[in-house]
């Protein structure tokens, strides 16, 4: 089953907006009790304070998004990257007056203008952008926060399937079990032609239990203010090991060292999307989906939530506007043919009944606030992207892992998770963020098998196939208890994904 399409309400300058939906009984319509306003969350700008924005066109073509960057040069502020294919402007200004300009200059060609952080743009703006303001030496970035989350010559090479031989530590990867990744190894480790981005804190380049799969030309670092930076090193990562242990689940290549990916022949790109301070900012992730769509990607995987909103809130204006920038590159990348699947996220959170959040924005203190159900987690609950949670070992919930009737699609090992680490190391991480890329391993199986099937009915194979699995407590019982029957419940979506069937 297909999630349902999350509705938007328009957006106010000054106050949130009630939202009620219509359903029809008898041919009668009724209208369904209205949706609780979200708290609203400043995103303040003063005057000398460096701040980064997406600016929406009205219409997704060249000539549109050129006039919204001539509103943002009007107001104050530069262009840092122009995507005419969605009609997103991103932009960054130090007036504090910014939201309100562009819209006055912009009147016929923007739409919506939205702050994509509550603090100041720690990296700056780009190299080689004039830019109206006086040059400062910028903040350090903070620490890097735990949340859910040199020059080279490296060229892919091809891998060999046997189709027997084990590598030293599978037997200690009873995650493959579980989504009979093993058993789908005997008929194939997958196409070297499919080309799974992993949209993460970089891939550790010289880690011979991945190098031999990362496909050097098609990765890219997103984080520099959210221009593409094809730099030869700038996809590495740097303060966190989180995309090389993704990337090891995906696609570790079947070469007697370490361990085995769920597809262990197919190419990876790194797509860095994470900051040395951990966090993953829309402007961010807009270039990443935006890169897999124009780089011809098949899949792509998504450990994280982005910042600095655990969910968004289309009753909002700053949160609607990057709420559908997200979306448009999100379905945008979708239509030139890639799938993506995405963590639920690690709060025990019950999706499908959004009630209180508190942490965010998590880029400074969270507040307390009051949501509803069109405040979403993204890019997990956009529609077009598989939403993940996690197992343990037992095939029970993870006591982490996020849940919720018809929106959670499919369950996937994420429990002590053997995967890759930098420095030719291995560990054991958990998290949703270790179950989504064993679900983006089963779709680049799935797309090796089927090169001409398109996102939609590779999801469509995806739950299709699934291992039913009836509700039960979760490991550490936490959270709302799973509803629904073995076919599509709260906890498991329609099942364990299968990657068995997924190949034949």
């Amino acid at each position: 089953m297909q999630k349902v399409p999350f509705r938007r309400a328009a957006a106010t300058a000054v106050c949130a907006v009630t939202m009620a939906a219509t359903t029809f009984i008898g041919g009668s319509a009724v209208a369904a009790p209205p949706q609780t306003p979200s708290t609203p969350i400043e995103f303040p700008a003063a005057d000398g304070q460096l701040m980064s924005y997406v600016v929406n066109a009205k219409a997704a073509n060249r000539g549109q998004t050129k006039q919204a960057s001539r509103a943002v040069q009007a107001a104050g502020g530069v262009t840092v990257q122009e995507w005419p294919e969605i009609g997103v402007v991103i932009a960054q200004s130090d007036r504090a007056s910014f939201r309100a300009d562009v819209l006055k200059q912009g009147k016929s060609h923007v739409v919506s203008v939205g702050a994509t952080r509550t603090i100041t743009v720690a990296e700056g703006t780009p190299a080689g952008i004039d830019t109206p303001w006086q040059t400062a030496q910028q903040p350090q970035l903070p620490q890097l926060r735990s949340k859910q989350l040199a020059n080279t010559d490296l060229l892919y090479g091809d891998a060999t399937f046997d189709g027997v031989t084990a590598d030293p530590r599978e037997n200690e990867q009873w995650d493959k079990a579980q989504i009979k990744a093993n058993q789908a190894h005997q008929m194939t480790d997958g196409s070297r032609d499919v080309l799974v981005g992993v949209l993460d804190s970089g891939i550790d380049p010289v880690h011979p239990d991945l190098q031999a799969n990362i496909d050097v030309t098609a990765s890219v670092n997103c984080t520099d203010a959210g221009r593409p930076d094809t730099s030869p090193t700038g996809w590495f990562p740097t303060t966190s090991s989180h995309g090389t242990h993704v990337a090891g689940i995906i696609g570790a290549p079947r070469n007697g060292i370490g361990i085995t990916g769920v597809a262990p022949n197919v190419r990876m790109a790194s797509v860095k999307v994470v900051n040395d301070a951990g966090s993953i900012y829309p402007e961010y992730a807009i270039c990443g989906f935006m890169w897999a769509g124009m780089k011809g990607m098949d899949v792509t995987n998504n450990s994280y939530y982005v910042d600095p909103m655990q969910f968004w809130c289309g009753d909002q204006p700053d949160q609607k506007a990057v709420l559908d920038a997200v979306e448009k590159a999100v379905a945008w990348s979708t239509k030139q043919g890639v799938v993506h699947a995405a963590a639920a996220g690690n709060a025990s959170y019950d999706l499908a009944n959004k009630t209180t959040d508190d942490v965010s924005p998590n880029d400074i203190s969270g507040t307390h606030r009051q949501i509803n159900n069109d405040c979403k987690d993204i890019p997990t609950e956009l529609d077009g992207v598989v939403t993940v949670a996690s197992t343990d070992q037992a095939a029970k919930l993870s006591s982490f892992s996020n849940r919720g009737l018809n929106v959670i699609d499919v369950a996937a090992p994420g429990s002590r998770i053997l995967s890759t680490l930098p420095d030719n190391k291995y560990g054991l991480l958990s998290g949703t963020s270790m179950a989504s890329p064993q679900v983006a391993g089963v779709l680049a199986l799935m797309k090796s098998e089927h090169p001409g099937w398109t996102p939609s009915k590779m999801i469509a194979a995806l739950r299709s196939q699934a291992q039913d699995q009836s509700c039960k407590p979760s490991a550490t019982p936490t959270g709302a208890e799973c509803v629904g029957p073995a076919a599509n419940n709260s906890y498991y979506g329609e099942g364990i994904v299968d990657a068995l069937r997924a190949v034949r």
